[in-house]
């Protein structure tokens, strides 16, 4: 799983972006994720989810590791890999961290609350016991425009 070729990341990704197309089916932000074991096999599925569920913690990332750590029967997803559209915010950045999630590949990039490099980047914060790899930008022109589709939409 280590060395994952362009063509399986890019696989992986658009199936984070199907979940994105379910959220925004659900009128939520179309933000999907999906993490994947050390062996390739898909552990976990989520989509943004808050107002559905009422939910503020709700986000895709947050649903999938909570949804992985059930399948794996354990809190630390050492060694699973997370691909979700957009660059996680600071809480999930938390989450990914203190799940020890080995690497993140995320599509859009998030100039208003991302945690992996745009407004702050978490792996650079002192006293942190993990740092997870991180590779933004994948399919990024696709996960954008779902963003910029569904914000249209609603004003």
């Amino acid at each position: 799983m280590e060395d994952l070729s362009k063509d399986k990341i890019e696989h992986y990704m658009k199936e984070a972006i199907a979940l994105a197309q379910k959220a925004q089916i659900c009128d939520e932000v179309p933000v999907g994720a999906i993490i994947v074991s050390n062996k390739g096999k898909i552990v976990a599925k989520a989509h943004n989810s808050p107002i559905g569920l009422n939910d503020p913690t709700a986000h895709a990332e947050i649903l999938a590791i909570r949804q992985a750590a059930m399948v794996l029967n354990n809190y630390r997803l050492t060694d699973t890999i997370m691909f979700v559209t957009l660059e996680p915010c600071i809480m999930c950045a938390g989450a990914l961290v203190w799940a020890r999630i080995k690497k993140l590949f995320f599509g859009a990039y998030d100039k208003k609350a991302g945690a992996f490099g745009s407004v702050i980047d978490v792996n650079k914060l002192p006293g942190l016991n993990h740092r997870i790899l991180v590779q933004g930008g994948i399919l990024k022109k696709e996960c954008a425009l779902l963003l910029k589709e569904f914000f249209k939409k609603r004003r």
